[in-house]
């Protein structure tokens, strides 16, 4: 762990940076080029004559589920559930906001009585979060169908305004598959076809892999010495093909791109579990990780990363700090405050290479 303090990735943001709608366009973001020092201001569409032929970027298909659901007890107390994790039977992960904590039996009512869920009991390592099982018509119901037809796009808390018809494809990308996901991977919101095309005109090739992103993600660490945070779980899944076009572009002598910081987390997860299991670079599969990169991380797969700006004492800002170097990153974030770059899930992006502390 490193010997940085919580004091060391906090920030003054003008509140009025922080993006609240989309752009126009999703390639029309602005792109901070942080290759180098000082930075140069670019849009994203440019990004293919920022990497190579031979390159290899590495996308997140997961899909974001409608997880915020408002509903009732049987009491007639205001209850907002945020599904964390789908589960098999019929089965839920939620966080619960209600006025009194419910009890194991209660049922809640959501969607103006379109479907009951009961409460299990508490879920989770840390016993956060609620464990529920849906129902409709008195039978068990299958929960994905249920959150699309009646969930609402979990928006992060910084975003003010309620989920429109426009936030269900704009808090999604263009590639999006695997459903499971309760937060965006937003660098990859700023891809449309005809960007996607240009990289691979540009010989830019891409991999797939799955990280569901939970809302953890949105926590700031609170304790001032970071060895002391206890980060979040999620789900990933890298197939053999995957880990083939990983080691195909390691080879021939081409980059990896990590589109976000969920690709990284979980290429990096995959390195550690094949240099503890396998002696490789990486291993396929499904697994669980909770890893914490901060800065003296040793990373052994992604050369440069695509992201966007993220929040004060996050652990997401302390991973780009461990990618990029301290000090770097600091002035990358001096430079977008100063030039008005839009900040967070919906804000514009940057391009860093791996260069460390």
């Amino acid at each position: 762990m490193s010997h940085y303090s919580l004091a060391d990735f906090d920030f003054d943001l003008p509140p009025a940076l922080v993006a609240q709608h989309p752009a126009a366009e999703r390639s029309a973001s602005r792109l901070l080029d942080g290759r180098a020092d000082p930075p140069v201001d670019r849009v994203f569409r440019d990004l293919p004559a920022l990497l190579e032929p031979g390159d290899l970027l590495v996308f997140n298909d997961t899909r974001v589920i409608k997880a915020r659901l408002f509903g009732e007890k049987s009491t007639g107390g205001a209850v907002e559930a945020l599904v964390e994790r789908v589960l098999p039977n019929q089965e839920v992960l939620a966080h619960l906001r209600a006025s009194k904590s419910p009890r194991p039996g209660t049922r809640v009512s959501f969607a103006d009585g379109a479907f009951e869920a009961e409460v299990l009991g508490r879920g989770g390592p840390d016993g956060g979060l609620f464990h529920l099982r849906l129902y409709r018509d008195r039978m068990p119901a299958d929960p994905l169908p249920l959150l699309e037809a009646f969930g609402h796009v979990p928006l992060p808390p910084y975003i003010t305004h309620a989920d429109a018809a426009d936030d269900e494809t704009r808090y999604q990308t263009v590639f999006a598959s695997r459903p499971g996901a309760v937060a965006a991977p937003t660098a990859s919101l700023h891809f449309d076809p005809p960007l996607l095309a240009a990289l691979a005109d540009r010989g830019v090739a891409s991999a797939r892999l799955t990280l569901h992103v939970g809302a953890g993600t949105f926590q700031p660490v609170r304790s001032q010495h970071l060895a002391d945070h206890k980060m979040h779980s999620e789900w990933y899944d890298i197939g053999p093909d995957t880990v083939a076009a990983i080691e195909r572009t390691r080879a021939a002598g081409g980059r990896i791109v990590a589109a976000g910081t969920t690709s990284l987390r979980a290429l990096e997860s995959a390195a550690l579990h094949a240099a503890v299991n396998s002696g490789g670079l990486l291993a396929a599969g499904a697994r669980e990780t909770e890893i914490f990169i901060t800065p003296g991380f040793e990373f052994r797969v992604v050369d440069r990363l695509i992201t966007n700006f993220h929040l004060p004492k996050s652990t997401l800002l302390m991973l780009v700090s461990a990618f990029v170097g301290h000090q770097h990153m600091l002035a990358l974030y001096r430079h977008a405050i100063e030039s008005g770059y839009r900040f967070f899930s919906y804000g514009d992006a940057m391009l860093i290479d791996r260069r460390g502390d």
